[in-house]
């Protein structure tokens, strides 16, 4: 089955023992209402990819910190740019922080 737009994006199912559930529906019509596609928010990395994914190890003891904005001179690692979008937008994104704890 070829899906040609995406009528319903997220749907919350309750909580079960502390773990949120969520499903993603897609329909293959469109009404003139919905909103299929916005703006491109990546304006700047690995353009001509269909998809922009990155894969690293980290080793005990490390910290990375991950732009969730798009707008790092350093992607995918975070430059702190998205303060700068946050008070120019009202937004207020961050990164992703991930960290390994050191072994005994």
């Amino acid at each position: 089955m070829k899906i040609t737009s995406i009528a319903s994006s997220l749907l919350f199912a309750s909580s079960i023992t502390g773990a949120a559930a969520f499903t993603f529906v897609a329909s293959s019509s469109r009404s003139s209402a919905t909103k299929v596609f916005g703006e491109r928010k990546n304006t700047k990395v690995d353009l001509d990819s269909p998809k922009v994914a990155t894969m690293e190890s980290i080793g005990a003891g490390e910290k990375k910190v991950y732009c969730r904005c798009w707008e790092s001179g350093t992607f995918p690692l975070c430059d702190g740019a998205h303060m700068a979008h946050n008070k120019e937008n009202g937004d207020n994104v961050g990164p992703l922080i991930v960290s390994v704890p050191k072994e005994d």
